[in-house]
């Protein structure tokens, strides 16, 4: 090939490097630091640029999206001397390219080892039981740490996440145990409280009932004896009324006669059943003289007519 066609060569590939190197377009969410002759010189947003070939350098690349950095497993003392492993995810974000650039060497491998050290003293100051307790107080306490230490590189962390909390196997089926006596402990108490409920509920019913069963009694006495002097009293306003109908009776024309026959049926039929009875009596002789039993009557008769006489 001939001395020209090699000089074209060398000088299209030159020119091709040269656009290369002068062309730059910046994506969305994403900062370039341009640096000339090896000193900082502007930071490109995102579009389309134009820089001094061999001269202007892209020296960083940083995303301005949201990072989720992963927190590696590590061994942390607790402060009843248990081993646990605990990770994480830590969330951050690129404020200021400049000093993520030239503030610190990396600052992701920075903010996942504060992380870490932050943890280790914060569960070194926990019971193991705390630790599953106080998830949120732990996030908390690492994200105002790591914040902190990062604002002169440039980068806010905005959360920090406790994946997992992972203690030894025999820790773990002592916890188990644990639990299980716990959920069988719940369950007599639970039992217990409800037959203790039932006996009370049993035993206010019961209550309950005697009460309605003793006022029922009461209720029927009351009912009866109101009845029996209901009863009395009609038996005693009735015999009353039959005594001075009686009464008027006798003193009407022909009563007299009307009560000495009444006498003398009332004698010879209870004189009747004294026969028919099997037993032996012994009765006054007068006694069956029929005469003599009205005549008696009959004295009775005019004394209550005299006493009536007298009183009125």
């Amino acid at each position: 090939m001939p001395p020209i066609g090699w000089i074209l060569i060398i000088l299209a590939f030159f020119a091709i490097v040269t656009i290369s190197k002068t062309a730059r377009v910046v994506p969305q969410k994403t900062a370039f630091i341009v640096e000339r002759l090896g000193k900082y010189k502007s930071t490109l947003q995102p579009g389309f640029h134009i820089l001094i070939p061999w001269i202007d350098k892209i020296s960083y690349r940083h995303t301005l999206k949201e990072q989720a950095v992963d927190v590696a497993p590590q061994v942390c003392i607790t402060r009843d001397n248990i081993s646990v492993e605990v990770d994480g995810i830590l969330y951050m974000q690129v404020m200021d390219p400049v000093k993520a650039s030239y503030g610190i060497n990396d600052y992701r491998f920075a903010s996942t080892q504060l992380a870490q050290t932050t943890m280790r003293s914060i569960i070194g100051k926990m019971d193991l039981d705390k630790t599953f307790e106080e998830r949120e107080m732990i996030n908390g306490t690492i994200v105002q740490a790591v914040d902190k230490a990062s604002d002169p590189w440039g980068v806010k962390v905005t959360r920090y996440e406790v994946k997992n909390i992972t203690p030894p196997q025999s820790i773990k089926d002592a916890m188990e145990k644990q639990m299980r006596a716990e959920r069988e402990k719940r369950a007599t108490i639970a039992e217990s409280e409800g037959d203790r409920q039932a006996k009370i509920n049993r035993a206010e019913g019961e209550k309950a009932s005697m009460i309605a069963q003793s006022e029922g009694e009461k209720q029927k006495r009351i009912n009866e004896a109101e009845g029996r002097a209901a009863e009395i009293e009609k038996v005693a306003m009735a015999t009353a009324k039959g005594i001075r109908a009686i009464g008027t009776s006798i003193t009407e024309p022909g009563g007299k006669n009307a009560v000495n026959l009444r006498i003398a049926e009332q004698y010879l039929l209870e004189f009747g059943k004294l026969a028919q009875a099997s037993n032996s009596l012994i009765i006054p002789s007068n006694l069956s003289d029929i005469a003599s039993v009205i005549k008696s009557a009959s004295t009775v008769l005019k004394t209550v007519e005299k006493k009536q006489s007298a009183s009125s």
